[in-house]
């Protein structure tokens, strides 16, 4: 997951001078947390997006062994990995700008990035297991209605986290 402390090993000149004006300092700091809850966001939902290859090659296999009756069930599967994908593309920033009306308080922040790096290693090992489609064409059936629980495991952290956000925790 992105740190926002890389951030400053990285600014440039412009950014060093600019912290020394009062209250510009926190502005960036936040600015740089915002910037990486966003990132985070990409990853999560490209790594899940990446891994609808291997379902696909696993769907093809299920054609070529006339297998087709647990095709049904792995469309489900890529229903609820799209679905979730587009839900942590389109999540509340983990923090506000500047200018905005809504406020997160950084106590919130650091809640929702100790969450954060729980739920990339869960959607790290998730999408690795879809990717390991292919290689298990006899339990098949098994294998997706599994991964079908586990998406919805993972879609109710994803409202954890929103949860969090909104302060409804």
């Amino acid at each position: 997951m992105p740190d926002p402390r890389e951030h400053a090993e990285n600014r440039n000149l412009i950014e060093t001078v600019l912290r020394h004006i009062p209250g510009f300092r926190g502005y960036l700091e936040k600015e740089y947390r915002r910037e990486s809850d966003s990132l985070q966001r990409q990853w999560l939902a490209d790594r899940l997006d990446r891994s609808k290859r291997g379902l696909d090659d696993f769907s093809r296999a299920l054609v070529d062994a006339g297998q087709i009756d647990d095709l049904p069930q792995c469309d489900r599967l890529r229903g609820r990995i799209d679905k979730l994908s587009s839900r942590i593309r389109s999540a509340m920033d983990g923090y506000s700008g500047f200018f905005d009306l809504v406020r997160i308080d950084e106590s919130v922040l650091d809640r929702v990035y100790r969450f954060d790096g729980e739920l990339i290693d869960r959607v790290d090992d998730f999408a690795t297991r879809v990717e390991g489609l292919p290689a298990e064409p006899a339990s098949g059936g098994v294998a997706v209605a599994h991964l079908l629980n586990e998406t919805e495991a993972l879609e109710k952290v994803w409202d954890e986290r929103d949860d969090i956000l909104k302060g409804l925790d």
